[in-house]
């Protein structure tokens, strides 16, 4: 944590940059709650945290940031990049586990062989595990030169062309790696037994689906979440909420996007039962093993920090 008289040094270099981001952010939905008091309370003291541990280290440090969907995590990520550039003058790199989906021509490939339900993005084992590994890989090479970091268009289901891909071209000191399943812990096989939803009672009765969902994350997705120096996790009030923040985060996707096709109220009702087993666990796990818990209320405001 940093010193009371050293607030006025941080607004004065951000207050400026960060108020102007939550204007435009404030568009679509209602205003951001207690702005100052979020800079002063939550947002300084999380980028002094994570400066600290760039001090320490003295090497490119990944940020992993994990919450459920629409809990604000890309708003969240942007406020700690302007932090982080403007006081700290740090170089910030930033991209969504989302943005290494596999191809939707992959996605077909996989749900053929596989099961119906990888056509659905989403779950661990639709993400390109080898591309985002080789990715981080060369984000932290000393010898950095330059790299690519893709983008995914959700408003096609697909991935963007490389000429819309992100070039990173000078090493980044800090890496906030974000996502829904970002740090989720497998689960027993005792506990895949009971489906939780209509989804898997009737659409994946003999376990298919689940057992391989749960058996990447207790591989691969295990070795990519151990790259990450330190973890913030969004603590949502229940899993109830994800259905009502998804549902905000479609309108900002259809404003941003000029009216390309979203989803309905009842197709994000189905979507997001291939999110739900892994959400609740994380709400259970990651409140005690996230280094930085930031609680929101039911109102979608962040209302605490907890450093574990």
């Amino acid at each position: 944590m940093i010193e009371n008289n050293e607030y006025k040094k941080f607004f004065l270099k951000v207050k400026k940059s960060y108020l102007k981001y939550l204007r435009k952010q404030e568009v679509l939905g209602e205003p951001f709650h207690d702005k100052i008091g979020q800079l002063k309370n939550i947002y300084i003291p999380i980028c002094s945290y994570i400066f600290k541990q760039y001090i320490l280290s003295k090497k490119t440090i990944i940020i992993g940031l994990s919450g459920g969907q629409g809990s604000g995590k890309t708003t969240i990520t942007n406020i700690l990049k302007i932090i982080l550039k403007k006081n700290f003058n740090l170089n910030v790199v930033s991209f969504s586990i989302d943005d290494f989906y596999k191809t939707l021509n992959e996605r077909k490939k996989m749900s053929n062989k596989e099961d119906k339900l990888f056509l659905t993005r989403g779950v661990p084992g639709t993400h390109d595990i080898s591309f985002l590994k080789k990715t981080l890989n060369n984000l932290k090479k000393k010898d950095f030169k330059k790299c690519y970091v893709p983008k995914f268009n959700k408003s096609i289901d697909d991935r963007y062309p490389k000429n819309k891909w992100n070039k990173v071209k000078k090493k980044p000191e800090i890496v906030i790696f974000e996502g829904w399943c970002v740090g989720a812990k497998h689960q027993s096989t005792k506990k895949l037994k009971k489906p939780i939803n209509l989804l898997e009672k009737n659409y994946d009765k003999g376990m298919k689906w689940r057992i391989k969902v749960n058996n990447e994350l207790k591989n691969r997705y295990k070795f990519i979440f151990k790259q990450i120096d330190k973890l913030i996790f969004l603590q949502v009030p229940n899993f109830n909420y994800v259905y009502k923040w998804r549902t905000l985060q479609e309108k900002k996707l259809k404003f941003m996007t000029k009216g390309k096709k979203i989803m309905s109220g009842i197709k994000i009702k189905e979507f997001i039962m291939f999110y739900e087993r892994i959400t609740r666990q994380m709400l259970i796990d990651l409140k005690h093993k996230a280094n930085i818990v930031i609680k929101l209320d039911k109102k979608h405001r962040l209302v605490n920090i907890k450093f574990n």
